[in-house]
C-alpha cells in the first residue's frame, strides 16, 4: 500500500509500503533490513516518494503504482529521479528454483517495452554450479527493480544504484538474512 504522508500522523508509523510527500518540506522515512530503500524526486515540482521494496514488492508491481501516483501529479519521466539505496545482494539473496519461477512470473512484465539482450536478462539471475547442486538460485532484486523502472520509461541516466550490500557489510547494516535481528536501517528523503 502506498499512502500520502499528509496522511500519516506525526510520530506515528504508516503501515504501507510507500510513502508519497504531497506538502512542502516533507520528510519521508521509511526503514529496511534486507530490502531496497528505493527514492522517487521529481526535479521540476519538488514532489518526492519512497518505498520499501523486495521480492513481494516486485511482484506486486509497488514501483509501477507509484509511477503511476507521479503521472497523477503531472510529472514527467524526465524529470523523475530514483535512486535504490543499500539493499541484499544478489550473491546473498538466494531462493529456491520454484520461488524464482514464482517471481518471474509475477514480477516480469510480459510486455517489456525495453529491449534487453539475453546477457541483461541473465543478469537478473545466476544459476552457478554451486547453487545447482543445492537447487538454489541468487536473485538480484537490484537489478529487477531497475529493469521495472526502465519499463515505466524511466530513463536510465535518471536512475542510481547503491552497490552497498546489507548483508555483507555487517558493521554498517542490519540484515534479517543474516542475523535475524529486529533493528533496522532508517532511510529518509524530504521535499
Amino acid at each position: 500500500m502506498i499512502v500520502f504522508g499528509s496522511f500519516s500522523q506525526e510520530g506515528i508509523k504508516a503501515d504501507a509500503d510507500g510513502l508519497v510527500g504531497n506538502k512542502c518540506n516533507q520528510n519521508l522515512w521509511v526503514y529496511t533490513a534486507d530490502c531496497m530503500p528505493i527514492f522517487f524526486a521529481d526535479k521540476k515540482t519538488r514532489n518526492v516518494a519512497t518505498l520499501h521494496c523486495g521480492r513481494k514488492g516486485l511482484e506486486k508491481k509497488i514501483i509501477k503504482n507509484l509511477v503511476k501516483i507521479f503521472d497523477n501529479l503531472g510529472t514527467s519521466r524526465d524529470n523523475l529521479l530514483v535512486a535504490i539505496g543499500p539493499a541484499i545482494s544478489k550473491e546473498h539473496y538466494i531462493v529456491d528454483k520454484i520461488t524464482l519461477k514464482d517471481f518471474y512470473r509475477k514480477a516480469e512484465n510480459k510486455n517489456i517495452t525495453v529491449n534487453l539482450t539475453k546477457a541483461e536478462k541473465d543478469l537478473c539471475y545466476s544459476d552457478s554450479n554451486h547453487f545447482k547442486e543445492q537447487n538454489l538460485i541468487q536473485l538480484d532484486l537490484k537489478r529487477s527493480a531497475y529493469r521495472q523502472l526502465l519499463n515505466e520509461n524511466i530513463p536510465c541516466k535518471n536512475i542510481d544504484i547503491s552497490n552497498l550490500c546489507t548483508y555483507k557489510l555487517k558493521n554498517k547494516f542490519n540484515s534479517w538474512r543474516r542475523s535475524k535481528t529486529f533493528s533496522r536501517q532508517w532511510n529518509f528523503i524530504c521535499s
